[in-house]
């Protein structure tokens, strides 16, 4: 599995300036890019499956942080408190006070739960220099984090949906999760709560994970509760944790949480925290390695390199960079000024699509594709190549195409 920092060098993704700091990379238009569609597409998944999006600021007081019990039992990952105008403010090191303030912003109804309330935010903890590297560890993140305000009697359901929504993005992304690991309270941990809270949470877990292969892993549990956590193993081995779903009966304490239920009286939800890709970081970390940096198409920086094969074909070749950008696609000519049709074709290697066109293919407004696979189509015309290359990017596969002959319909 090659190491994504070398593949990030090599594509122009990220970057760093010890002006900004270790373990905060920034991103690069093509980096960017694939961040972008990430973003756009677990949004999607979300609102197809019931969450509700907000934004919410990246600092808060930190008597906030203190309620949450961060402050006492997360001090160390998080930064120094800044002081201004005779109050305290932290940068947030997760997004559950925050959502759960949002969740209190007025009363419920149990009619309304569960409430899932997802965000794609920022939060930022203080690594130690020595664990730094890439995008897998930083220090500035951006999390696709959910909270999912629920009855008791809701949670195992919850969180198996959590758990399966999980599984679905990563076969959607290509990702290949090494284990399942249910992380429990144990050893010397610093941990908040009831021991009846814990063993009932404990449980529905369990009853989430039926049917999945998973360790168990005592003392790896957060502060406030056990959790699921789906590890996955970077180019050295390492293992690390890309995505999770946790059980807290501890924050809707802290914060009052409270709904009415169907006898009128005042209930306590119970707080499942999710996330489906973790940071987005090193969820583009792992799709690098995974993928060893031929992404799906529809994640592809550029998606189509059209290559003439001398100046003569440039007016062909310029009509098709506007044809492809007018469906949505992301276009590059990459001309004769770059090299012979030879080099810039494996310059152009892990671009999903191809379009060659020569003096043939120019006369009559053919292409001829050749895909990232390296298999080469027979010539065909320009208009139904871009259709065909919008299609298979809007449906969010990984295939690059599965059969086509100019006189049959497509079929993918």
């Amino acid at each position: 599995m090659p190491d994504h920092r070398r593949i990030g060098r090599e594509l122009g993704l990220f970057g760093t300036d010890p002006l900004i700091g270790a373990g905060l990379p920034y991103l690069l238009p093509d980096g960017a890019v694939i961040r972008h569609e990430l973003e756009e597409y677990v949004r999607d998944v979300e609102r197809r499956a019931g969450y509700r999006h907000v934004y919410s600021p990246v600092l808060g007081k930190r008597e906030l942080y203190e309620i949450s019990g961060h402050w006492a039992h997360y001090r160390d990952d998080m930064f120094p408190p800044l002081d201004v105008g005779g109050e305290q403010f932290v940068l947030r090191p997760s997004l559950c006070p925050h959502h759960a303030l949002i969740y209190r912003s007025r009363s419920r109804s149990y009619r309304e739960l569960p409430l899932r309330i997802a965000e794609l935010g920022g939060m930022y903890r203080a690594e130690l220099s020595g664990v730094l590297g890439g995008l897998g560890r930083v220090r500035a993140i951006q999390l696709n984090d959910a909270h999912l305000f629920c009855r008791l009697d809701q949670v195992a359901a919850e969180a198996r949906g959590a758990l399966e929504l999980i599984r679905r993005v990563h076969a959607d992304l290509g990702l290949r999760p090494a284990r399942y690991r249910l992380s429990l309270a144990g050893g010397a941990g610093d941990y908040v709560g009831s021991a009846e809270h814990w063993a009932r949470a404990e449980a529905l877990l369990v009853e989430a994970l039926e049917g999945f292969d998973y360790d168990v892993a005592p003392g790896e549990a957060a502060f406030y509760g056990p959790k699921i956590d789906v590890q996955v193993t970077d180019s050295a081995g390492r293992s690390a944790t890309l995505s999770t779903v946790q059980v807290d009966f501890h924050q809707p304490e802290r914060f009052d949480l409270g709904y009415v239920g169907s006898d009128g009286a005042e209930h306590r939800p119970v707080l499942v925290h999710r996330s489906l890709l973790g940071s987005l970081e090193r969820a583009m970390a792992q799709l690098l390695e995974e993928h060893g940096g031929a992404l799906p198409p529809w994640l592809a920086p550029v998606q189509v390199v059209v290559l003439p094969v001398s100046d003569a074909e440039l007016p062909q070749a310029d009509a098709l960079v506007r044809r492809g950008q007018e469906a949505g696609l992301r276009v590059e000519l990459a001309g004769p000024d770059r090299g012979s049709l030879g080099a810039r074709i494996r310059d152009h290697r892990l671009v999903p699509y191809q379009a060659v066109i020569g003096a043939r293919e120019a006369e009559a407004d053919l292409v001829a594709p050749r895909l990232r696979d390296a298999r080469r189509l027979d010539p065909l015309p320009a208009a139904e190549f871009v259709a065909a290359v919008a299609e298979r990017v809007a449906a969010r596969g990984g295939v690059l195409w599965t059969e086509f002959s100019p006189s049959a319909p497509l079929r993918w």
